[in-house]
């Protein structure tokens, strides 16, 4: 079973009714690749689906339909595909493809409201109909590699996401494969959420490690400690639960021990379950700037479960909230004003379709960053100790908003941030070096990457973050 859709198609399959056609084009336009109807195709060449059952009966049909799939899930360029409600029926047609199956679930009820008067060959008889969904819901459950009902759970799929309450507890299941399991933690989460973590692996845990708290944690003294501590081999995966800075130093370890084994974030704050634990950037931080040194590692599943901010102090919150504000100014949508569980789902599905679209980095992914050039360099300067990462970011937005000539009102009333006390020129350096690739900006039409700016004024921007 895949455990993402990074660079492999997506396939949508499920009963008639469904909806695979249109949550098809909204997951296609916010992963930014091709949409393939099958029954849209089909029809195309061989005219309408009800002429082919008619003339030709259904095993025809089904063999047609099966050309199609193969045909479209063998091109390279990854697309989402629909796929038609019966193809799972008569032949296992998506096992040898080299898609990311969905299984877009619907209740029979509703799928029989749908279509009852939509003249389709196979929905002309309730109780046959009801037959049929029977038939092949256990049909859908072993082909797909997830479930969804929603163009969100859909993106979250495909990116191995898995956002529930409770998940904490049943992340033995939700860590894929069989084989054994460490787990990173900090020795606060350990102690608040560490038991249940273990009690979840079971069988499976063999060893426990504790790295710092904080920024702290992403040396590189302690990733060096946990490659000398781990005995797992290449069929083991790491489990990283707790913040961004523990998900960040745990994945980073993963990529590269024993040359790279898979891992799986648990984030317990809401700056991870909304930003840090998505899209596979694993870092550790240098005296000359943050997240300096890092690697690509895409998490074999991410397990996100919002009551677990229920633990939460109040100020912790408002850390991640700045990452909230953040994505909210980027997807045009108010997200801070979502009670937890719909903020995180809403945050992660927006992060995880940017970072499907441009996995490694190179262009669009960089409006990640808005606020975080001036961000990093505050904490640079701040020795990473005195100044949060919320706290940085907060001012940091305020900084490209300012550059962006929009208002700052969303920020200043959400976030309250106030300017920091860090060395200036201290931070005007590690900016250069942060700056490089320029900065983003957010403009009528959305947000804008890489943009080159004079340095009077960004240092001015700069400036206007710092206390006298």
């Amino acid at each position: 079973m895949s455990t993402n859709a990074l660079d492999r198609h997506v396939a949508l399959i499920g009963f008639m009714g469904a909806g695979k056609s249109t949550v098809g084009v909204e997951v296609a336009r916010r992963l930014g690749r091709p949409f393939y109807d099958i029954d849209r195709e089909i029809e195309d060449t061989h005219g309408s689906i009800w002429d082919v059952f008619a003339e030709r009966g259904e095993t025809a049909f089904r063999e047609i339909e099966a050309r199609f799939i193969e045909d479209v899930c063998s091109r390279r360029e990854p697309a989402v595909v629909a796929v038609g409600g019966g193809a799972v029926e008569t032949r296992r047609l998506l096992e040898d493809v080299h898609a990311f199956v969905v299984h877009l679930d619907i209740d029979v009820e509703t799928a029989w409201e749908r279509v009852r008067d939509s003249g389709r060959p196979l929905a002309q008889d309730e109780a046959e109909f009801r037959r049929r969904y029977e038939l092949r819901q256990p049909l859908y459950e072993e082909a797909a590699d997830a479930v969804a009902r929603s163009g969100d759970e859909v993106v979250l799929a495909a990116a191995g996401i898995h956002v529930a309450l409770g998940a904490l507890e049943l992340l033995g299941v939700l860590v894929p494969g069989g084989g054994p399991a460490a787990l990173v933690t900090d020795p606060h989460v350990g102690g608040i959420h560490g038991a249940a973590a273990q009690l979840a692996l079971g069988d499976r845990l063999t060893s426990t490690h504790q790295v710092p708290a904080g920024e702290a944690a992403k040396t590189a003294g302690v990733v060096e400690r946990l490659w000398r501590e781990l005995r797992l081999d290449r069929t083991g995966t790491l489990v990283a639960l707790g913040g961004g800075c523990v998900t960040d130093v745990a994945g980073f370890a993963a990529a590269s021990y024993a040359r790279g084994i898979p891992w799986v974030a648990v984030p317990t704050t809401l700056v991870g379950q909304v930003d840090a634990a998505i899209g596979g950037k694993t870092a550790i931080d240098l005296p000359e700037g943050k997240n300096l040194v890092g690697a690509f590692h895409w998490p074999a599943r991410t397990v996100i479960d919002p009551a677990l901010l229920e633990t939460l102090p109040e100020r912790e919150r408002r850390e991640g909230l700045a990452e909230a504000v953040k994505t909210g100014l980027l997807a045009g949508e108010p997200l801070w004003e979502l009670p937890n569980e719909k903020l995180v789902r809403r945050s992660a599905a927006f992060k995880a379709a940017v970072c499907l679209r441009d996995p490694h980095d190179h262009g669009e992914r960089h409006i990640l960053n808005l606020g975080h050039t001036f961000a990093h360099a505050l904490e640079a300067a701040a020795s990473y100790q005195g100044v949060t990462h919320g706290t940085a970011v907060s001012l940091g937005l305020l900084a490209a908003l300012r550059l962006s000539g929009r208002p700052t009102d969303v920020v200043e009333e959400v976030l309250s941030p106030k300017p920091v006390r860090v060395d200036r020129e201290r931070a005007w350096r590690a900016l250069q070096r942060d700056k490089k690739r320029g900065v983003v900006l957010l403009g009528d039409d959305g947000p804008t990457w890489d943009v080159r700016l004079p340095d009077d004024d960004v240092r001015r921007a700069l400036d206007e973050l710092i206390a006298d």
